[in-house]
């Protein structure tokens, strides 16, 4: 019986199957030290892991590796989970790393879960955040003295809001005694006047960063009466100091930025509002202007005769009830006649008679010289209007010595037109009777 020779792709696909359906190769978690590492950004990340005596291929794809929070490194000692298969085009087995995390720093990413549970249950998180005041009058930074955060943060101050006063407490931010340095300094700028603290520090490893990550600062920045805005880390790291302050900065200078405003922008901004201010001042007073002159052209003022006009039929009315009922008092009621007599005649209409035919007049006079206003603009109209239609004439054009010619009626605009017979040039001051000797068209002419 002959032997039956299997193909390469069956095989390899025979052995793909045994890993896949392995159950202990579905979920292996392994130890090594990075190797062949070259950062491929925003791709699949191709390396291996080995130690003392072996080594295997790994791929991490994309979206796990983006998950990271640290940046692996050539020789650095990780932990990984993953499975193991056996890629059948080149018949080489290898990992499939879905986490990996530094080894050594297990133990820090737990207890940094079981603490942020914790906090998070008591209501840290959640409480409500303090405002930051929009004038700062006193800050108090609270890192270490020698790094670039303080430059960062006092250069973006003196350049947005140079009127405040930054104040430095220079704090351990890194090591086994900077959780206790950090409170410490909260605490003492809590019992001096200041509007905003800024707590931070640059990147770092989490061994680094753990400092803020520590209990006892979480719950002093909680607990802070001061607006508190954090700047630890990198913008991918998140410690808790971050979740707790009431402001998170991904920068120094963010930080520093959120911290105070732009100078020069609030000035313009008070200016704007003086100018508003200002405007609406002038638009009341405008109203007020207004509403005093319709008071002014009210009948009271403009007819005050009408103020007494009851009166004076009442005073009729009396007369004749004088002049009937009362001849003893006959007298007395005349010299009463006549005091009203004055009055009237002090409220003569004469003067305003007089002031309205000048108000006729002027208004006569004022139509009279829009008339002949208006008579002169239409007669220099006319004559701009005759001077272009003139200059439009086709006996202007004909009087600089131009001529047209016709044939049997027909205006000739072109040498094709002629006929070899009698034609008619016209001049501007009469026409010529001439004959067509010969014709003669120009070559290249259609």
């Amino acid at each position: 019986m002959a032997q039956e020779y299997l193909t390469v792709s069956a095989l390899n696909k025979y052995i793909k199957r045994k890993f896949d359906v392995d159950p202990y190769l579905e979920r292996v978690y392994l130890t090594g030290e990075i190797s062949n590492f070259r950062m491929r950004p925003n791709n699949h990340q191709y390396f291996s892991l080995k130690d003392e005596r072996s080594k295997i291929n790994a791929i991490m794809f994309k979206g796990a590796f983006q998950k990271l929070k640290f940046t692996p490194k050539e020789g650095m000692k990780v932990l990984v989970v993953g499975r193991v298969a056996l890629y059948e085009a080149s018949g080489m087995y290898q990992i499939y790393i879905d986490h990996m995390e530094p080894d050594g720093v297990g133990a820090l990413y737990q207890a940094l879960a079981e603490l942020r549970e914790k906090l998070d249950k008591e209501g840290l998180f959640s409480q409500p955040k303090k405002p930051l005041p929009r004038y700062p009058k006193r800050i108090a930074v609270i890192t270490s003295s020698s790094g670039a955060v303080i430059r960062d943060i006092i250069t973006t101050v003196k350049r947005r809001y140079p009127i405040t006063q930054l104040v430095l407490f220079p704090t351990l931010v890194q090591g086994d005694k900077a959780a206790a340095d950090i409170v410490k300094n909260i605490k003492k700028a809590e019992n001096l006047d200041f509007d905003t603290m800024i707590i931070g520090r640059g990147g770092g490893s989490i061994e680094d960063l753990w400092p803020f990550n520590e209990e006892i600062v979480a719950r002093a920045i909680a607990a802070s009466p001061i607006p508190i805005i954090s700047s630890v880390g990198h913008e991918t790291d998140t410690t808790i100091a971050d979740l707790v302050a009431d402001v998170r900065a991904a920068t120094p200078t963010a930080a520093a930025e959120l911290a105070v405003p732009v100078l020069s922008e609030e000035i313009l901004r008070i200016k704007e509002k003086q100018a508003r201010l200002e405007q609406a001042f002038l638009y009341q007073l405008q109203r007020k202007k207004e509403r005093f002159e319709r008071l002014q052209q009210s009948y009271i003022f403009r007819q005050p005769n009408r103020l007494y006009e009851a009166q004076s039929v009442q005073l009729d009315r009396l007369i004749q009830q004088l002049q009937q009922n009362m001849t003893v008092l006959v007298n007395q009621r005349e010299r009463e006649l006549m005091q009203y007599s004055n009055r009237l005649a002090q409220a003569n209409p004469i003067n305003r008679v007089k002031q309205t035919q000048q108000q006729m007049d002027y208004l006569q006079e004022r139509l009279q010289q829009q008339m002949q206003n208006y008579l002169e603009n239409q007669q220099r109209r006319l004559q701009q209007a005759v001077t272009s239609l003139d200059l439009l004439s086709p006996l202007k054009t004909m009087g600089r010595g131009f001529t047209y010619t016709t044939q049997d009626d027909h205006v000739i605009r072109s040498v094709k037109d002629l006929r070899e017979k009698e034609m008619t040039v016209h001049f501007a001051d009469g026409t010529v009777k001439a004959s067509v000797l010969e014709i003669e068209i120009e070559e290249g002419t259609k």
